[in-house]
């Protein structure tokens, strides 16, 4: 028996030793840290439970069968953050480069199939070289195990993806149908094919961190929904991030005690809006005063700027925020902001998350690169998010809301549960200066007349009492009140149900 356990701890302190001292430090020389470290800091204190420690690679070409270390390049296991469930694997950059072998793939696969049985979210650290080049084709059926696991998983639990070195090749597309990217400035990077293979094919000259790193990802491509200094801001905001969450599709969102009064005004509101109708404001200002102590978690903030996105409370019941930035293009519909908007509702309605969105949108963004770009399929893509979504869903019209942009913003047309506007909503077709050149267009060559005309559709439509009395509009509520309203509407629909046809899956717009 002594014998048994001598062997136990000899092959326990080998495994936590990954690719050794020597590698350890050059993990560290990097500004990263190991997979077990950034376990430690992700999970609480003495709550991860380790699996397959002892898991070695089968390979015996290439001198491999020389090579083992037990736990073959991923640590993988479940532990608590902040008390709740959560299923982690965290790839070893120090064993092998972190690349994924058949064995690596199905202890990733394992803690997947149970995160998903037992209804628990699932974390993945990514930092891999790619694929296992010894094993070949058995190495590749490994990834797609992986990714037959995220497609099953999607909408199941919720599934993170940290980016905290390499990610590249076929490695790329788990975490590309993960829920959230998160990335590590200047350590990690994602790309297909790599600045080598860009530079033999098309001759472009491009850095790893140009072509694919976080800021690339965060603020061009949308790929990637945060970048952060380093592993453990990355790591400490996922703990913050994950507080937010549903454990799965069948649970609600944790409930947070706090102590901001849901009947708490903000009279400042009230001014928020400038006389101008071409003046901005930002939009931020509006949902940190009406959230629950100010705390707005924003999802890509520095992609499609024109939109904003993110997880908030009210009443301390997580909520989703959507909501046109009249900062930004003021406010605009485009293709980057529709698809942004629409594959964060789609994920809130997938866990139980309530919608919140603030309108303020003049309509779609014009010109030949949108609609050359396809901006009437991405903006249907916004439009069926919200009318699929069955979760309560209530939106507030701060100014205006022209053309279709409307009618895609949660309206009460496409099922939106409860509608408000403030007094300086205006709802319309469009502004009233093109409406006059339509309508009026014999009276267009006169600027004098013109302005007349566009006063009077000013007058008509400049205000919310048009669509309040067909009822589009629950109600117009004063600026300052707008967080008891929010309050008092999501709790009304706490138990809402909608029942919607039966069908295998829909067909979204892509």
């Amino acid at each position: 028996m002594q014998e048994i356990i001598r062997q136990l701890d000899e092959k326990r302190a080998r495994a936590r030793e990954g690719g050794g001292q020597k590698r350890t430090e050059r993990q560290h020389a990097k500004g990263k840290l190991t997979a077990r470290e950034r376990i430690q800091l992700l999970v609480d204190e003495d709550s991860f439970e380790e699996w397959d420690m002892f898991v070695e690679h089968r390979c015996h070409d290439f001198g491999m069968d020389q090579q083992r270390i037990p736990g073959d390049g991923v640590v993988t296991g479940h532990g608590t953050i902040n008390g709740r469930l959560v299923f982690v694997f965290s790839q070893d950059f120090t064993v092998f480069g972190g690349a994924l072998s058949e064995a690596h793939a199905d202890k990733i696969v394992k803690v997947m199939d149970k995160a998903m049985e037992v209804g628990a979210p699932v974390i993945g650290l990514n930092d891999s070289g790619g694929a296992r080049i010894q094993e070949g084709v058995e190495s590749l059926a490994g990834y797609a195990k992986v990714f037959e696991r995220n497609v099953d998983a999607s909408g199941v639990v919720p599934q993170l993806s940290l980016i905290m070195g390499p990610c590249a090749g076929g490695a790329v597309y788990s975490p590309a149908m993960t829920d959230f990217i998160f990335m590590v400035k200047d350590s990690s990077y994602m790309f297909v094919t790599g600045p080598e293979v860009v530079k033999t094919v098309t001759h472009e000259e491009v850095t790893a961190e140009e072509l694919g790193g976080a800021i690339s990802h965060t603020s061009r491509s949308g790929v990637a929904d945060l970048a952060f200094d380093n592993d453990v801001e990355a790591l400490q905001l996922t703990r913050r991030f994950f507080d937010f969450l549903p454990e799965s599709n069948l649970q609600d969102p944790p409930v947070r005690p706090t102590p901001d009064d849901p009947n708490r005004e903000e009279p400042s509101l009230d001014t928020l809006v400038p006389a101008s109708p071409n003046k901005p404001y930002d939009m931020k200002e509006l949902i940190e005063k009406v959230v629950d102590e100010k705390d707005f978690f924003e999802i890509q903030p520095d992609f499609a700027k024109n939109i904003i996105v993110g997880l908030a409370r009210m009443e301390g019941r997580t909520v989703g925020i959507v909501a046109n930035q009249p900062m930004v293009l003021a406010g605009c519909l485009d293709i980057d902001s529709s698809r942004k908007a629409a594959r964060f509702v789609r994920f809130c309605d997938c866990f139980n998350i309530p919608l919140v969105t603030f309108v303020d949108v003049p309509g779609f963004l014009p010109g030949t690169t949108q609609e050359y770009g396809g901006i009437i399929k991405h903006g249907a893509k916004l439009l069926y998010a919200f009318t699929e979504a069955t979760v309560p869903k209530v939106t507030v019209i701060t100014r205006k809301a022209y053309g279709g942009a409307y009618d895609v913003m949660s309206s009460k047309h496409l099922r939106g549960d409860v509608n408000y506007a403030w007094p300086s909503a205006e709802i319309a077709v469009m502004g009233p200066k093109g409406a006059a050149e339509i309508i009026f267009r014999e009276d267009a060559k006169d600027p004098d007349k013109l302005e007349q005309r566009a006063e009077e559709y000013r007058t008509k439509f400049a205000n919310p009492f048009v669509a309040a009395s067909r009822g589009f509009l629950d109600d117009v509520i004063m600026p300052h009140g707008t967080r008891r309203r929010l309050c008092k509407s999501l709790a009304m629909l706490r138990n809402k149900q909608q029942q919607t046809p039966w069908k295998k899956h829909s067909n979204i717009p892509l």
